[in-house]
Parts: structure tokens; C-alpha cells; sequence
């Protein structure tokens, strides 16, 4: 009798060709927006927020000859689309200083305007601001487990059953055990226990803040800090709107939150934290419904003021998209005073 095998793989690994190897989840045609809701795909009003924020850097740079938006994990170029859109009322000639670059390893999608750079890494050298919404969740990270003596293993994925099963590995060490006991302790701790070693997603953002010569660069994601780590993890998938088992074979998206007081630290001090709420109500949105007088005054704008409002609400929710972490770290001494907004 033939037996049945098995290849088994960590997370890491797993994850990093299911989302971005050859028909990988993020090389789709349809790409993330056919399958889950950024804050990008909300509302246009995001796009505003960040145009305001791409002003502030401007202004804080001093307006120089050409200023870089960088979109890291651009997904089909949408997010630099709505600010574009909105380029042509940007103050002091932004306009027609702004180089828009997207960075994404799928391919580029046809149709995309023009003025968008297509690329696979961030460019080296800019000035300007470094945007990646939701991309640090999609960076592979392996996962820890502790056995049933408190010691934590490397979980690992069977890659030919197709459902996802999961056995526990090798105990962790070197610099994951390291990562672990600085920033996710587990050693010790009760069975079933859980985290993901986030040391990928460290070097990957301070990668990304390295590329900048000046300016500002803006992580923002699912996120959680050392104090209140969730005990069994965030490993995920969605497929279609909703969340599923997390399988690795490209049919869903993978992630897992963000350990972002961790990232902060790997690019150096000088970072600020603080909830997409605030931030989005310290770039001026505002969730306040408008006057009912104005439903007589001017029946159509209450009607537009009434929609961007309930808009603004989405984004800010608490208990939902507002519960975002943004994650802000000046590169040079101008833009300092940005990290709070």
C-alpha cells in the first residue's frame, strides 16, 4: 500500500509563495480589492487625507523641485489614482512637481495612468512621503506555538493536504527565539499559545525608511503592541469578503497583524504612534452629519455632505477601520514634527 506524503513548510516560507509566487494571491489579474475592503477602496476621502498629508510634507520640505508619493503595496495603483485625481488643486504648483511611484510585485495593470512608476521595489534617494497602507500584514512571517511544556515551536503547514493542517515543528531559536523574547514572550507559557515572529516585517519596514532621503514615511495597518499581544495570534485568510481558514495555495489572502511598536524600533527613534482616527481627524476629516437647515438651503449639497460624513464615519469607526495604527517616522530633521499630526 502506497503511503501518503506529506511536504510540510513554515509559515514563512508558505506564505511567501502562495501570495507572491508564480499564481500567487497578489499576482491575480482581479487583485486584493476582488476579495477584502481597504480603506483606499471605502472612500475617496482617504485619497483626500493623504493628499493633505502629501501638503504638510511639502510644505515641511520646503517645497522642493520635485516631491515623490511612494505607494508601497499599491495593490492596482488605486490609492495614487485618487490623489492624482485631486492633483490639479493641490497648492504651490504640487501638481506638476509630484512623481507618483506604485510599488507592487504583481504586474502592471493595463490602463493605469501614465504618470504612475511601476515598480517592484522603492525607488532609492526621494524626498517626499512613503505611504503603505496595509502592506506590512502581507509581509510572510513565521508562527510560534507552545508545546505541552511551555517551550514554543515552529508551526508548520502541510502543503499537499490543501486545507491548511498544521503540526508543530522544531523548537524556535536563534533569531527568532530572540525576536520572540524581546517582543512576544512565549517561553514558559501555557499550551497553545501563539505568536508571529515579526523580525521579517522589522527589517522590511526599515528597509522601506531607508529608501527615503528626507521626508516622512507612513505605515498603517492591523496592528497591536507588546503590552496586549492576542494569545493565539491573527494568522488569517480572506477569500471574497470573508475570513476563511488560512490555506497556502494562492486561493486567499494571508496576513496576520502587526507587531507595530516592534517595526518602530527597528527603524530607529524618533517614530509616533497613533489610531487611523486620529489621524484622519487631524488631516481634517470630519464625521459630524451637516445642519438640517442646509436640507432646505441646498437640498443636494446636504445630500453630498450627508454621504462624505457617513464616509468619514467608516474610516474613523473605533470599532472598525478607525482602529487602524499608524505608524510615522520622519526621515531628517524637517519633517519632525509629523509624527503627531
Amino acid at each position: 500500500m502506497a503511503t501518503e506524503q506529506h511536504e510540510w513548510s513554515g509559515w514563512r516560507t508558505a506564505a511567501e509563495q502562495a501570495l507572491y509566487g508564480t499564481g500567487g494571491f497578489f499576482r491575480s489579474a482581479e487583485g486584493p480589492a476582488g476579495h477584502f475592503r481597504t480603506s483606499v477602496h471605502a472612500s475617496p476621502l482617504y485619497a483626500q487625507a493623504v493628499a493633505r498629508l502629501l501638503e504638510r510634507v511639502d510644505e515641511a520640505l520646503g517645497r522642493p523641485a520635485e516631491l515623490a508619493l511612494v505607494d508601497l503595496g499599491a495593490g492596482r495603483g488605486e490609492l495614487l489614482t485618487g490623489v492624482l485625481a485631486l492633483a490639479p488643486g493641490l497648492p504651490h504648483g504640487l501638481e506638476w512637481r509630484l512623481r507618483a511611484y506604485a510599488v507592487e510585485r504583481a504586474e502592471r495593470p493595463a490602463g493605469l495612468d501614465g504618470r504612475i512608476a511601476w515598480l517592484d521595489a522603492p525607488p532609492e534617494g526621494c524626498v517626499g512621503l512613503l505611504f503603505a497602507n496595509e502592506w506590512l500584514d502581507n509581509v510572510p512571517v513565521d508562527v510560534a506555538e507552545t508545546d505541552a511544556d511551555g517551550v514554543p515551536r515552529r508551526v508548520e503547514v502541510d502543503l499537499t493536504a490543501g486545507d491548511g493542517t498544521e503540526r508543530l515543528g522544531a523548537p524556535v531559536a536563534g533569531e527568532d527565539a530572540a525576536w520572540l523574547a524581546r517582543w512576544w514572550p512565549l517561553a514558559g507559557a501555557e499550551p497553545g499559545l501563539r505568536a508571529e515572529i515579526g523580525h521579517p516585517r522589522d527589517a522590511a519596514w526599515a528597509r522601506a525608511v531607508r529608501s527615503l532621503r528626507a521626508g516622512l514615511a507612513v505605515a498603517v495597518d492591523y496592528a497591536h503592541e507588546r503590552a496586549a499581544r492576542p494569545p493565539f495570534g491573527t494568522l488569517t485568510g480572506f477569500r471574497e469578503g470573508r475570513e476563511v481558514r488560512p490555506v497556502p495555495d494562492g486561493s486567499c489572502d494571508l496576513t496576520a497583524h502587526v507587531a507595530m511598536d516592534a517595526c518602530a524600533a527597528a527603524a530607529g527613534p524618533g517614530s509616533g504612534l497613533m489610531t487611523q482616527a486620529e489621524a484622519l481627524r487631524a488631516l481634517g476629516l470630519d464625521a459630524r452629519r451637516p445642519p438640517l437647515t442646509l436640507a432646505t438651503t441646498d437640498p443636494a449639497g446636504y445630500v453630498r455632505a450627508l454621504s462624505a460624513a457617513g464616509e468619514a464615519a467608516e474610516l474613523t469607526d473605533p470599532a472598525g477601520l478607525g482602529a487602524f495604527t499608524w505608524l510615522l517616522h520622519p526621515v531628517g530633521p524637517a519633517c519632525a514634527a509629523l509624527r503627531h499630526l
